[in-house]
């Protein structure tokens, strides 16, 4: 684990030059990395290649240095993150005449590419980012795992291709400061994140999960392809008991192969399903007692500890366990949501960094549940989807907007509690007519009316999610398969994915996600849909694969979510910042915003005259960026 930084020039750069700039950009992603690092420099007349990294130790401590080189020095690699399957890889191998040199993941890697080229990418098992630097096609390859576990960014100037691990090292290595992308900005206003291909920066892209780039050192150009083409998705006929036994095996396979390190590692344990049945694989596959951690909160309608503290004295871990409260976040919070480098407004992130940051007192790895509910259906939006086809073929369009005009005056909340009228709300606003409903569903922050209202026209996109539609051919999405299949692409890869990576590598801490595996993604997908909801039991099968190992009912009791009462905060010690950010002076020297709308909804948030918790965070996450890291830029 670790994070990776590169140049590649069209022109003979000095190689001084080139080590100090990675040494910088390096220094910038330090906390990904502490244990070491490790630079390769190849110039020649026409071209130069400079590729760095950070690393984390966690498998072969001693001999996994990189970057790592084949016996002819013809082929070099860095590389950020674990392969799950290297041992049954690097056997192969073997088998075939392969010999090693270490006992690292790294090297399967780069050996299974010497025989195989990029089709040897399809054949990882994990969460990577890496770049092959290959002499003898004079071309760079840069991938990125299936899921997009593992951050990529890149972009492209008249002499050089620069990428990495986090935008920090890229916007700091350009002599200027990049324009804010329009697509970008919009994004992020409706999801509260920016997804793959689109940075907050003009021209800085990131490379989508399962994808791969070929540079062509010859002509400086690159293209971009898909690791593994999606294959059309066939429902095969199992039983239910046949498919709930293989899930179990699945998954306990799974956590098996996401616990292999020479280092000690635990689990974030929160007491829900996922993390539980994550934590109940781990327990039964370890000589000692595990390390779990959990986190809790002041405010009683947040905090879930009573649930993580039944699953940790199941499995007798050794638990550890603390609440958050709000003055915990004052002298932090600028940390954590300036490493996200670009706006960033998922609330989870808090404390999710905080149990990270607890965690990696110690333990070096930790096992997550993430992922659980793409991969078995198991958000309530996944409701709110069957929902709106019931809804709109009884109800009439000019019915719902009478519905729309009635209950905001009666579901509008005046507190940041998420609870039934804030939920129905939400849902009333999703409902649509036009097969938008599912993209509504996931938009957090601000509908796209509202949208047009905060942003300036020129700052204006108006179908926000048109390409992405395109890209994953979900023009309306309808049913579980596509709704799953739009938040593996969209939410996991650009949130959820995200959150996790930034905030415990802060830390200085891998987590894993034992769901986050191609073969159980490939198994949930080829099930009836029902043995993933059955009728509005969600998560059905893996429930049922567990349920002999917990307390009866325990798995289907309901979960709050990791989220944290940020629109308390921002009318409290929060509340001077986010007032500074609606200055007139401010708001016009950014042009980006219509004045009077923020102004309003800003002090209606902070009056209590209406909830607007999730608009009123995004706002101030864009602003804290806009001020401390984009202003700062090139000073």
């Amino acid at each position: 684990m670790c994070g990776i930084n590169g140049i590649i020039s069209n022109t003979e750069k000095d190689r001084g030059f080139l080590k100090n700039e990675l040494s910088a950009m390096n220094q910038l992603i330090f906390h990904r990395g502490p244990d070491e690092d490790g630079f390769y420099i190849d110039t020649s007349e026409s071209n130069s290649v400079a590729m760095a990294m950070r690393r984390l130790s966690i498998i072969d401590l001693s001999t996994g240095k990189q970057p790592m080189y084949t016996d002819n020095n013809q082929i070099g690699l860095v590389f950020n993150g674990e392969i799950y399957n290297y041992r049954t890889l690097k056997q192969q191998l073997e088998n075939s005449g392969v010999t090693f040199k270490t006992t690292s993941d790294t090297e399967v890697i780069l050996k299974l590419y010497e025989q195989k080229g990029v089709e040897a990418f399809k054949e990882l098992d994990g969460m990577f980012a890496f770049s092959i630097h290959d002499k003898t096609k004079n071309k760079v390859f840069i991938a990125r795992d299936f899921f997009g576990e593992k951050p990529l960014y890149y972009t492209k100037t008249k002499t050089d291709f620069v990428y990495g691990s986090e935008l920090k090292s890229i916007v700091n290595y350009l002599p200027n400061r990049p324009n804010i992308c329009k697509e970008g900005m919009n994004l992020y206003f409706r999801l509260t994140y920016i997804p793959a291909p689109y940075s907050i920066y003009e021209d800085i892209y990131k490379l989508p999960s399962n994808h791969y780039i070929d540079f062509d050192l010859g002509t400086d150009l690159f293209t971009i392809h898909e690791i593994e083409k999606p294959k059309p998705i066939e429902k095969k006929e199992i039983s239910f008991d046949a498919a709930k036994k293989e899930v179990y095996n699945k998954v306990m396979e799974s956590v098996e192969s996401r616990s292999v390190a020479d280092v000690s590692l635990g689990t974030f344990l929160s007491g829900g399903v996922d993390s539980s049945v994550v934590t109940h694989c781990l327990a039964e596959i370890s000589d000692e007692k595990i390390e779990t951690f959990s986190i809790g909160f002041e405010k009683k309608t947040y905090d879930e500890t009573d649930k993580s503290q039944v699953v940790a004295k199941l499995v007798n871990s050794n638990h550890h366990e603390f609440i958050v409260k709000e003055e915990d976040f004052k002298n932090g919070i600028d940390d954590i949501l300036l490493n996200f480098d670009e706006p960033f407004a998922d609330s989870s992130a808090l404390p999710t960094y905080l149990v990270s940051k607890h965690a990696s007192d110690y333990v070096k790895v930790a096992l997550t549940g993430d992922g659980g509910d793409e991969v078995f259906g198991g958000y309530n939006k996944y409701y709110m989807g069957k929902l709106n086809n019931k809804y709109t073929s009884v109800v009439p369009k000019g019915l719902h907007k009478q519905i729309l005009n009635l209950s905001s005056r009666f579901l509008n909340t005046k507190d940041d509690n998420r609870g039934k009228r804030f939920k129905l709300n939400r849902l009333l606003k999703a409902f649509n007519y036009d097969g938008n409903q599912y993209w509504n569903i996931i938009s957090l922050a601000f509908t796209d009316q509202e949208k047009a209202q905060l942003l300036k026209s020129n700052n204006l996109i108006e179908d926000t999610f048109s390409e992405f539609k395109t890209r994953y051919n979900q023009q309306n999405p309808k049913d579980l398969t596509d709704f799953r299949m739009v938040d593996k692409n969209v939410s996991l890869e650009g949130d959820m994915l995200v959150k996790v990576d930034r905030t415990s590598m802060l830390c200085s801490l891998e987590c894993r996600a034992p769901f986050l595996n191609k073969s159980i993604w490939n198994l949930t997908n080829s099930l009836p849909e029902n043995y993933l909801m059955k009728g509005w039991n969600k998560k059905y099968i893996l429930k049922e694969a567990f349920a002999d190992k917990f307390a009866p009912g325990f798995l289907d009791k309901s979960k709050q979510g990791f989220g944290v009462p940020v629109g308390d905060w921002l009318r409290g010690s929060l509340k001077p910042e986010l007032e500074s950010y609606i200055e007139t002076k401010f708001l016009e020297s950014q042009g980006l915003f219509n004045k009077d709308y923020i102004t309003n909804l800003v002090r209606n948030h902070i009056s209590g005259k209406e909830d607007k918790s999730m608009q009123a965070w995004c706002f101030y996450t864009f602003q804290k960026w806009y001020l401390n890291t984009y202003l700062m830029l090139n000073q």
